[in-house]
């Protein structure tokens, strides 16, 4: 198997019958989950993805959206670089409830998480509860990324998590997200742990070659 540059922790969190997993599985395996239960606890799933020419491996784990997991799930926030924030725009119900996702998601995980906001069942558009445009705003007003996902089609499903990614990537080549930071929720892959060995140590040898 390649080699990876980074290894980013995702999360899938957001009301119970939203489709967190059923995103999951069309993302990891490419097709729709048919016969989904509720996700009971935490379950997880992993796929290697090239982001602006890098190889990262996702680690993604997908939460329970019942109250009764909730102290379940939360010990799994920790360390996560990104997340998707997932509602369903047939239920106005999970759509009010992002706030206490979100919050969550910004004070257990880090105030730095990047996350993008998943309108699902985007292919029930005749049942819809929540237009494009409150959503858009909702994300806009809390700094959120946001797609309107379909996991029963699969549209949009592999742009949400590649477009998180992506942003995570370019936050650590701008210096806003340092991998080596505990909890930051990235690791450096084998591949970009064999570069940074190499010009760390022959940069500490010319700096006592120099006496500067």
């Amino acid at each position: 198997m390649a080699e990876s540059d980074f290894l980013f922790k995702f999360l899938v969190i957001g009301s119970a019958g939203t489709g967190k997993s059923c995103l999951l599985h069309q993302f990891i395996e490419n097709k729709f989950k048919q016969d989904s239960n509720h996700t009971i606890g935490v379950e997880f799933g992993s796929r290697v993805v090239n982001v602006g020419g890098k190889t990262v491996k996702l680690q993604i784990w997908d939460t329970a959206g019942q109250e009764r997991f909730r102290s379940v799930t939360r010990s799994y926030y920790r360390g996560a670089a990104g997340a998707l924030l997932v509602y369903d725009i047939t239920s106005r119900e999970t759509y009010n409830a992002l706030t206490n996702w979100l919050t969550d998601a910004r004070t257990l995980a880090s105030p730095n998480i990047v996350i993008i906001l998943c309108g699902n069942k985007k292919d029930l558009d005749a049942d819809r509860e929540v237009t494009f445009l409150e959503a858009s705003r909702f994300a806009q007003e809390n700094e959120l990324m946001f797609l309107e996902t379909s996991a029963l089609t699969g549209e949009n499903v592999e742009e949400a998590f590649l477009i998180c990614a992506r942003t995570i990537l370019s936050k650590i080549e701008s210096g806003e997200l340092d991998p080596e930071r505990m909890g930051s929720g990235i690791q450096y892959g084998d591949a970009s742990l064999r570069q940074l060995r190499q010009p760390r140590g022959s940069a500490a040898q010319a700096r006592q070659q120099c006496n500067c």
